[in-house]
């Protein structure tokens, strides 16, 4: 379903939510008050403004309440990025999602009219780290504090078994959310599904079952 986002903020993360916005198809209203930022995004958005996000006056030109999802992707300037989030909480915003660089200015940015922060560098970081230091995780979504989406290798004592017969969930806190092979995404998992061969699964639960379930 297409989408109507606005996009505060144009450096390079701005940037590359522009590009993926526009392979997905949404329509784009994106701001900045650097010129060469707004020209360089031009051809992924349906129509940019070079202004200053912390002006009243020029906010509410763009009709904030209309836009589905406000997104506030300034990184270098904290104060431009919480008086944008506040001001547009302000004029109705109906989900604003700002980003933010350390723990303290997620913070400020929830109580201050952000619905949603982003931790760009925080969440690749903990991606990276266990992406590539724990074996036989190939994926890793993160969910909450707690929880995350496991894309893993599976164990050779698993393939033709059921789901079922394998009870995972009680067993070990952890469920069996789809089946991945060749490309192909099986979301039909039930008790009686058997488990494949050459492929991957997705497993929804905390990293510490994870690790203890799969012996990494």
């Amino acid at each position: 379903m297409m989408k109507s986002v606005l996009l505060v903020g144009l450096g390079r993360f701005g940037r590359h939510i522009a590009e993926k916005l526009d392979e997905l198809h949404h329509q784009v209203m994106a701001i900045d008050i650097n010129e060469k930022r707004v020209d360089k995004v031009l051809p992924y958005v349906t129509n940019a403004q070079i202004g200053d996000s912390t002006d009243e006056e020029f906010m509410e030109s763009l009709g904030i309440s209309n836009f589905d999802v406000c997104i506030v992707a300034i990184g270098e300037n904290f104060q431009s990025s919480l008086e944008t989030t506040s001001l547009l909480k302000e004029l109705g915003a109906k989900l604003v999602v700002s980003r933010a660089g350390r723990d303290v200015h997620a913070k400020f940015l929830l109580k201050n009219g952000a619905d949603e922060v982003v931790y760009p560098e925080k969440q690749l970081a903990a991606w990276t780290a266990i992406r590539y230091t724990v074996e036989h995780i190939l994926d890793y979504v993160e969910l909450d504090a707690e929880h995350a989406i496991f894309e893993l290798s599976i164990p050779d004592s698993w393939i033709g078994k059921t789901v079922g017969q394998l009870d995972i969930r009680n067993r070990n806190n952890i469920n069996i959310m789809a089946f991945k092979r060749d490309g192909d995404m099986n979301l039909s998992v039930r008790s009686n599904t058997c488990i494949p061969e050459n492929g991957t699964m997705l497993v929804l639960g905390s990293l510490k079952d994870i690790q203890k379930c799969f012996h990494i």
